[in-house]
């Protein structure tokens, strides 16, 4: 293609946290279409907090992916507009310094390798997610279909039994139920 043509007005994304879950994602990025289902070789799925503060809007520990030969991570790869991109930076705390954008290639259950843009988090203290996140997680995994052994795995992380008030939770549990009264 040349330049300027099709391929420059998207990219791929591969999300393997919180934006796992569709009504997440759209809530700040209405034009995502999901891709692919995927999986990131030789890396693992951490939680934690970067430079040790916990983070204000999930209160608790936030995904990352770590390298770790011989290790798998499922995720999804969302199709976004360019456009999107700064928002989506945004989102991840790019400009804050907590996750860098890093470049993965992914392999699809058809077996495509897909080059993706996705986030590390930057110099952070391992910890345990809130209940609240790890819920959006698995919300995430069970309503894209990732394996179901991968389910498990995210369904045993233990959490740091945070109770008290978060209000994304809130936002996107309204976006979920709007959705099944959209579709009933």
């Amino acid at each position: 293609m040349e330049p300027g043509g099709e391929s420059s007005c998207w990219f791929l994304y591969y999300a393997y946290g919180s934006n796992l879950l569709r009504e997440r994602l759209l809530l700040r990025n209405p034009s995502a279409a999901l891709c692919a289902l995927a999986r990131l070789q030789d890396f693992k799925l951490e939680f934690g907090h970067h430079q040790g503060r916990t983070s204000s809007v999930w209160h608790g520990g936030t995904a990352t992916i770590a390298q770790s030969p011989g290790d798998e991570v499922w995720g999804i790869v969302w199709k976004m507009n360019t456009c999107n991109l700064s928002s989506l930076d945004k989102q991840e705390g790019v400009e804050d310094g907590i996750y860098v954008p890093i470049e993965v290639n992914v392999h699809t259950q058809a077996g495509k390798v897909l080059t993706c843009r996705s986030y590390q988090m930057k110099d952070y203290v391992s910890g345990p997610p809130s209940p609240q996140y790890k819920k959006v997680i698995c919300m995430g995994a069970k309503q894209n279909g990732l394996p179901t052994d991968y389910q498990e795995k995210l369904e045993a992380i233990e959490t740091n039994n945070y109770a008290g008030p978060v209000p994304i939770m809130e936002e996107i549990e309204a976006a979920v139920k709007a959705e099944k009264i959209n579709s009933a």
